[in-house]
C-alpha cells in the first residue's frame, strides 16, 4: 500500500512536470525589462515637485548598487546565489530539516525563484506552482547572468510605501539616494521584503528594528561585514523622514498643469514611462510665492476676525513659522 502511494505520487509528480515545462512563459519581460516608472515635475534647479504614478520606483543598474547594499540582500535573502545555478539544494535540505523538527519555518526560495515569482506566477501554494517556480528558476539561469538577476530583484521587490525596488524605497524611508545609505540603513532596508506591512518602520519601528538587527547578525555570521562595522551599524539610530511625503517644493498648481498638458498628448502612458519634467520655476521663487499667499490669507483672516470651525486656534503671538505649520495640517487634513 505504501509502495502504491510513493508510485502514485511520483507519477503525479512526473505528469506535472511534463506539463509544466512546456507551458514556461518566454522570458522577454526580463531580457526586455522597462520598470514602471512614475511622471516625475521638478524645478527648473532639480528640486521634486510632485510624482504622478501608482507606483514608487527609481531604476538603479547593478553598477551603481553599493556594494553594502548587495551584501545586506545575500546575507538575509540568499547567501548561495552566486553558487547555485536558480535552487539552492543545501537551502531546501536545511528548510526541511528544521521545518520538521519544529525549529522554525523556514524557507528556501532563492533571489532567482523570487524574481520568478514575481515577474510571472501567482502566489498560490500549490504543486504546480512550486514546479514551475523551479523550472523557471532554472530558465532564468541559462539566459541571464548573476548580476542581470540580482538587478532585476533589486528593482522590482516590493518594500512597503508603494515602494517597488531599494532605490525607491531610501527615497520613501531616507529621504536620499541608494548611495548615500550607511550599513545600518541598508540593513534595515533588505529586511523587508520579508514581510513590508510586518517591518515597516512608519508603523512597526520595533519590528524593523528587530529585523535590521537580524540582517546585520546575518552579514557577520557569513563574514560580509567584520566586527567593528557590526558594532557600529548597531549602535547607529536611524532617522527616518519626518514625513511620507516624497517631494521637496509645494507647487501644486503648477505641477497639476504639466500633468494634464502631457496627459492630453500621451493619455496614462505618462504614469508608467519615466518622463521628467523640468519647469522654469526656481524653488527660491516658488517659496516666496507660497510665502507670501500664506501672509496674505493669515493678514485677510486676521482684518475679518473669522477663525472659522477651528475658533480655539489663537495666531495672534504665533510665529510666522509656527503659522505655516498650523495651515499645512488643516490642509493635510
Amino acid at each position: 500500500m505504501v509502495f502504491i502511494s510513493f508510485s502514485a505520487i511520483g507519477a503525479l509528480i512526473a505528469l506535472t512536470i511534463a506539463l509544466v515545462i512546456p507551458s514556461l512563459p518566454s522570458l522577454e519581460s526580463l531580457t526586455e525589462y522597462r520598470p514602471k516608472l512614475p511622471l516625475r515635475v521638478y524645478s527648473s534647479d532639480g528640486f521634486l515637485m510632485a510624482e504622478f504614478g501608482e507606483e514608487r520606483r527609481a531604476f538603479i543598474k547593478i553598477n551603481n548598487v553599493p556594494k553594502k547594499m548587495k551584501n545586506a540582500i545575500l546575507a538575509i535573502e540568499d547567501r548561495r546565489f552566486y553558487q547555485h545555478k536558480g535552487v539552492d539544494a543545501v537551502g531546501v535540505g536545511r528548510a526541511i530539516v528544521k521545518n520538521l523538527a519544529g525549529a522554525s519555518h523556514e524557507g528556501a526560495s532563492t533571489i532567482t525563484m523570487q524574481v520568478a515569482r514575481n515577474f510571472f506566477l501567482s502566489s498560490d501554494r500549490t504543486l504546480r506552482r512550486k514546479i514551475s517556480e523551479i523550472f523557471l528558476s532554472y530558465k532564468i539561469e541559462k539566459n541571464l547572468n548573476k548580476d542581470q538577476i540580482l538587478e532585476l530583484y533589486i528593482n522590482q521587490i516590493y518594500l512597503g510605501q508603494r515602494a517597488y525596488g531599494f532605490g525607491a524605497a531610501s527615497l520613501v524611508y531616507y529621504g536620499k539616494p541608494l548611495d548615500k545609505l550607511t550599513l545600518a540603513e541598508c540593513a534595515l532596508l533588505a529586511g523587508l521584503p520579508k514581510a513590508p506591512s510586518n517591518y515597516n518602520p512608519f508603523t512597526n519601528s520595533k519590528r524593523a528594528i528587530q529585523r535590521q538587527h537580524e540582517v546585520l547578525k546575518n552579514m557577520l555570521r557569513y563574514g560580509f561585514i567584520d566586527q567593528k562595522a557590526f558594532d557600529d551599524a548597531m549602535k547607529q539610530t536611524l532617522h527616518f523622514k519626518e514625513s511620507k511625503q516624497s517631494r521637496d517644493l509645494v507647487a501644486d498648481h503648477a505641477s497639476e498643469m504639466v500633468r494634464q498638458v502631457l496627459y492630453d498628448q500621451y493619455k496614462d502612458d505618462i504614469y508608467t514611462s519615466g518622463i521628467k519634467v523640468y519647469t522654469t520655476i526656481k524653488k527660491a521663487n516658488q517659496e516666496a510665492a507660497n510665502e507670501a499667499v500664506l501672509r496674505g490669507i493669515l493678514d485677510y483672516d486676521r482684518r475679518h476676525e473669522y477663525r472659522g470651525p477651528e475658533k480655539t486656534i489663537d495666531l495672534e503671538g504665533i510665529k510666522f513659522e509656527d503659522q505655516k505649520i498650523i495651515l499645512s495640517r488643516r490642509s493635510m487634513a
